[in-house]
């Protein structure tokens, strides 16, 4: 009699391997490290914050896309959600889980990348920072298609894999182009023909649009298409209140990000609106 628990498919969990457990191992203890670094890294725990490093390049005032400080509180949501990950990816019944397998070292790498990125920053290497975090998207953007091609999963694993993926991927959209903002503006390279207010404009136009279509391509299923519209309306919100008051007040673009706020938000419920009409 052949084994149920030996199937080629994806959708179910086949024996353990050794390589399943030292995923485990390895992925649960490099997320603590990794988070704690960052909490550390990013002067929550003691330390220079982002915001005085780099010169203040990253700070809520420095370019007509930074968030204001605020919106930077997400980040105690998404360790909390990566550290959920790690757990859950470590329970016994999850070695041999095909999502596990599928993205467990990609969400490591995804954090690693996070506390490379701090660390860079720290250095004031703003280009450097770039290139890490367009790495960080990328492996993101991995994780995203990995879990889209697997069948639903536990509410557990979902809330730790989908929500948490969701939100990171949704928040760093928009830090990536305050990030790109902010090393521009401190190799003084100018307006670009545009002019800040001009292409804080367009940027926020293009968060909005990269959201509402990861939504669409997640659209069938919910957790991730919607942690991703709320996480980016998040950060675009606050680049539309940090330009309504304080010293680098632009009103266009506080209309532009408040309006890509909402567009952020509202794709992607709509994309899981219909992609639930379509299949009932």
């Amino acid at each position: 009699m052949s084994d149920p628990t030996r199937t080629t498919d994806p959708g179910r969990t086949t024996d353990p391997t050794r390589a399943d457990r030292v995923r485990q191992v390895v992925v649960a203890v490099g997320a603590v490290l990794a988070v704690a670094g960052a909490a550390i890294g990013s002067g929550a725990a003691g330390g220079q914050p982002i915001a005085q490093a780099a010169d203040g390049a990253l700070s809520a005032e420095a370019t007509v896309v930074a968030p204001g400080s605020p919106a930077f509180s997400i980040w105690s949501v998404i360790y909390v959600g990566l550290v959920l990950f790690a757990v859950v990816q470590a329970l016994p019944g999850r070695a041999a889980d095909p999502r596990m397998r599928a993205v467990g070292w990609w969400v490591l790498a995804s954090m690693l990348l996070n506390a490379v990125w701090i660390g860079v920053v720290q250095a004031g290497w703003l280009w450097g920072s770039v290139v890490v975090i367009a790495c960080l998207v990328v492996v993101l953007c991995v994780v995203l298609l990995r879990l889209l091609r697997l069948p639903s999963a536990r509410v557990l694993d979902a809330v730790a894999s989908e929500v948490t993926v969701g939100l990171y991927l949704g928040w760093v959209c928009v830090a990536t182009l305050a990030n790109v903002a902010a090393a521009l503006t401190a190799s003084e390279v100018g307006g670009l023909g545009l002019g800040a207010t001009g292409w804080g404009t367009v940027l926020a136009v293009v968060a909005a649009l990269i959201v509402v279509g990861v939504g669409v391509r997640a659209a069938r299923r919910p957790m991730i298409a919607l942690a991703v519209g709320l996480a980016a309306c998040w950060g675009l919100a606050w680049i539309a209140v940090a330009r309504s008051q304080g010293p680098l007040v632009d009103q266009t673009v506080a209309l532009a990000a408040g309006v890509a706020a909402a567009v952020a938000v509202v794709g992607p419920t709509v994309a899981v609106l219909r992609a639930r009409s379509t299949a009932s």
